[in-house]
């Protein structure tokens, strides 16, 4: 592949767009997957990728060389010189290979959704690496969705993918989602952290049923109406002194705790 060096090719405008700016991903629908691993993900989820841009001095490398060679073959290949790979690199630390996807379009129906299992919900997170962890945390304790509100950073960003490291492929994830009408019939308990009246400790729940579990950014909490729309609140007990978690943390003990009392079950015979 003979590589593109000029800053005025159109490809790599292009590139260099998504990767920094989400009206522009927004616009055109697509976004860009940087480094192996993510690539890999999406490979191994047969997930649609249109082009794959290395740079030059990647093409050496073996584990760039494998993915090229693994990817169907009607996906085009691109090589830029290193200074414009760093050019479009969504990253400090380029890793020498992007991928232009487009974004899944959201499901159809405005209405209620039918869910398999357990649901995460986030209000208003807004922190990209925040965002990221907690759908790599949900896809890693078996949530199958994920419902953003409006509020939300922007899902599919470069920033959000690489903090969630391929959980993207593995959950249905719904933005600017209107999550109570989303769970309207959701036959299990909606669950909300909060320090409120009324609330118990996580460790005091049977929390074998499917939940939807609903989590809002530090600061704001969850909105009223989400708040007011919990079946049960829920604390998570703390030592002296420490008011909060940040969220990612707090739903990563929510969410392994349900596998965990589900998984004591299995084991138990029940």
């Amino acid at each position: 592949m003979r590589p593109i060096r000029s800053r005025d090719n159109a490809l790599v405008k292009h590139l260099h767009a998504l990767a920094t700016s989400a009206r522009e991903r927004r616009k055109t629908g697509e976004t860009v997957l940087d480094g192996p691993h993510l690539i890999a993900a999406a490979l191994d989820h047969a997930f649609p990728l249109k082009r794959l841009v290395v740079a030059e001095t990647a093409l050496q490398r073996g584990e760039v060389a494998a993915l090229l060679a693994r990817a169907p073959a009607e996906i085009e290949r691109i090589c830029l010189d290193d200074a414009l790979s760093s050019h479009v690199s969504p990253v400090d630390t380029p890793s020498g290979i992007v991928a232009l996807i487009d974004t899944p379009r959201p499901p159809d129906g405005a209405g209620h959704a039918e869910f398999s299992g357990d649901v995460v919900v986030l209000d208003g997170v807004q922190d990209p690496g925040n965002l990221g962890t907690i759908l790599r945390t949900a896809a890693a304790a078996g949530v199958a969705d994920a419902l953003l509100t409006e509020g939300c950073a922007q899902a599919w960003s470069p920033r959000v993918l690489r903090a969630g490291m391929g959980a993207h492929f593995v959950l249905r994830i719904r933005e600017q989602a209107d999550a109570l009408a989303l769970l309207a019939g959701f036959p299990g308990p909606r669950l909300a952290t909060a320090l409120a009246p009324g609330a118990r400790s996580l460790y005091e729940l049977d929390l074998a049923p499917a939940a939807a579990w609903m989590f809002g950014a530090e600061g704001q909490g969850l909105s009223p109406a989400l708040l007011s729309a919990a079946d049960g609140l829920v604390t998570i007990p703390m030592g002296e002194g420490v008011e909060s978690l940040n969220v990612g943390a707090a739903a990563a003990i929510c969410l392994f705790e349900q596998r965990r009392q589900r998984l004591a079950r299995t084991a138990a015979g029940r």
